[in-house]
């Protein structure tokens, strides 16, 4: 079937061109024919005969010249050729197209753009209650992005034209062309552009959902990536806290027990030849045990042995050596209140080489020294042990004394010759403990 235009919905500035283009056509298909004739049979009595040929040739194609002239005429104006009812036609047609959903705004604009012959056509939607820009044509246009009233008032700026669409009694959005300067909208152009308002209720109503839909989506995916997030420093959080605490027993509590094991053995080696000796020794143990278990307590709850969080580094470390197994000779410099994370490290420094000397060396004594000199604090033990074999592995003690120090700044050394005992040197800087705040 075929769609023929009505001539009086034809309206621009294109039309009269074609016109004039037509009638130059026709004009020429009559000099042609009749005076071809003429010359081509050679008698002038084919005048009528040519005539007759040339007006039904004219009345066969007339509607076809004419449309193809009005749209040279358009092009050369820049102007638009289709007529309302094509726009309208177009888009009732290409709606009903199964993949027309995804491509809905950008439908409407060229179609807009095209039965208008605007300079630029746009597709406002309100998403969740926002205006938001869903397509303009050109796509290269220098268009308008300040949104526009959802309420389909009347443009303030020149040249700027919108017509608000509804669907079920709510607005759902408008269309919005600027049109070219010195052309503004004709009446047919006018009912097009209301036409294709009224048509793109349904139409417009599936974009909002689609873009909605769209909105939820990429809020939904950037709310899992932030779980996603959140659930990895949970779990980094916790290694780093269950390592903490592993890294605090091994150098802390664990110095405590070996001390409880080996005078638990000694009480068990007094208990027949000095009873009296024994019984004291395994009274001094029930304090012992109190002592680690609040130290262990402590520990897990992220907290500081209490001596060191009392008294400082210095009344620590004698706490410490008090309850080491081997014979310990302090010599300890008051450097006063350090910050809390070079008391720690040094701290714990001290109790895993007194550890590893109790537990591996066989040596008989261990001594501590303690200095601050140049801004740095010093912390030097030794003991007279067996020292290190060439090519043992480095232990868990170490790495952890390394990683401490190295966490403030500091750098541990160690010297072991086999045979010849061990040398532990850590050396932090002396940062000072923050003044407290009279109360």
């Amino acid at each position: 079937m075929s769609h023929r235009v009505p001539r009086s919905l034809r309206a621009g500035p294109h039309v009269p061109l074609g016109w004039l283009g037509t009638a130059g056509v026709v004009l020429l298909v009559y000099l042609v024919v009749v005076r071809g004739g003429e010359l081509l049979l050679g008698t002038p009595n084919a005048t009528v005969p040519m005539a007759v040929l040339a007006t039904v040739i004219v009345a066969l194609t007339i509607d076809r010249v004419q449309h193809r002239c009005e749209h040279l005429a358009a092009h050369l104006l820049r102007s638009s050729a289709h007529s309302p009812y094509d726009v309208l036609r177009q888009f009732s047609s290409q709606v009903a197209e199964a993949d027309a959903a995804a491509r809905l705004p950008w439908l409407m604009v060229r179609l807009l753009a095209a039965g208008t012959g605007a300079e630029w056509a746009q597709v406002w939607v309100l998403v969740n209650g926002r205006p938001t820009l869903m397509a303009t044509w050109p796509e290269d246009a220098e268009a308008d992005s300040v949104p526009p009233s959802m309420a389909g008032t009347p443009e303030q700026r020149t040249g700027l034209r919108s017509v608000a669409v509804g669907h079920g009694g709510q607005v759902l959005g408008l269309l919005r062309v600027r049109t070219r300067k010195g052309h503004p909208l004709t009446g047919v152009e006018e009912r097009l552009f209301a036409g294709l308002a009224a048509q793109a209720g349904l139409a417009l109503h599936t974009a909002q959902l689609r873009a909605e839909l769209e909105v939820r989506h990429r809020e939904l995916t950037s709310r899992t990536a932030q779980l996603r997030q959140s659930r990895d420093r949970l779990v980094v959080t916790q290694d780093g806290e269950r390592k903490r605490l592993e890294r605090d027993i091994h150098d802390g509590a664990q110095q405590e027990l070996v001390a409880l094991t080996v005078n638990l053995r000694l009480a068990q080696t007094l208990a027949d030849r000095s009873p009296q000796r024994a019984s004291e020794l395994l009274d001094e143990q029930g304090r012992a045990v109190a002592e680690a278990i609040d130290t262990l307590r402590r520990l897990s709850r992220g907290s500081r042995p209490r001596a060191l969080d009392e008294g400082g580094l210095v009344e620590a470390l004698t706490l410490a050596a008090s309850t080491s197994p081997l014979p310990v000779r302090l010599d300890l410099e008051d450097v006063g209140r350090l910050s809390h994370g070079v008391e720690a490290a040094v701290y714990f420094c001290c109790l895993e080489a007194m550890q590893n000397a109790a537990k591996h060396a066989n040596a008989s004594g261990i001594r501590v020294k303690l200095s601050a000199r140049d801004e740095t604090l010093e912390l030097v033990v030794t003991d007279d042990g067996s020292g290190i074999e060439p090519g043992t592995p480095a232990g868990v003690g170490l790495g952890n004394m390394r990683s401490r120090l190295g966490a403030v700044g500091g750098t541990l050394h160690v010297d072991s010759p086999s045979g010849q005992g061990t040398t532990v040197t850590a050396v932090v800087p002396a940062v000072r403990a923050p003044a407290r705040r009279a109360g």
